[in-house]
């Protein structure tokens, strides 16, 4: 009966088992750091701010609109324009406002070329945004 026989009968294998004693340790001193820590991230300095009050007034830019029909003709809102006036009628817009901007509708029929003519009249009066309006529906075509 003794506890400490040289004997192999009774030999036993070492257990392979985690100790969890130092996670947990590490665990609550990092628990407690945090709960120290989070009030004060959540400390701020009380200011009485001076109170005003205004509106934000936005100002929209003028716009011109252009259409030009399966004929090529050119209309400025209503107004029907021959090639020769538009760019004088372009330049009397940036003249009035400088950030004016263009809505160019074009018919589907419309040649490539007026569309090209207008665009490039309005380069040359200074026009800088110029903006193409299409009609919303399907993607397919003729």
């Amino acid at each position: 009966m003794a506890m400490g026989s040289f004997s192999n009968q009774n030999h036993q294998a070492p257990t392979a088992e985690i100790n969890m004693t130092p996670m947990v340790d590490v665990m609550l001193v990092l628990l407690i750091i945090f709960i120290i820590t989070a009030p004060l991230m959540t400390h701020s300095v009380k200011v009485d701010l001076p109170r005003a009050s205004s509106t934000p007034t936005p100002e929209k830019p003028m716009t011109l609109q252009v259409s030009i029909t399966a004929t090529n003709a050119i209309f400025v809102g209503a107004e029907r324009i021959n090639n020769e006036a538009l760019e004088t009628r372009f330049r009397e817009a940036v003249a009035q406002d400088a950030n004016v901007e263009m809505h160019l509708r074009a018919d589907r029929d419309t040649r490539y070329e007026a569309v090209a003519d207008t665009m490039s009249a309005a380069r040359r009066a200074g026009l800088t945004k110029i903006g193409f309006v299409t009609q919303p529906g399907s993607s397919s075509s003729k």
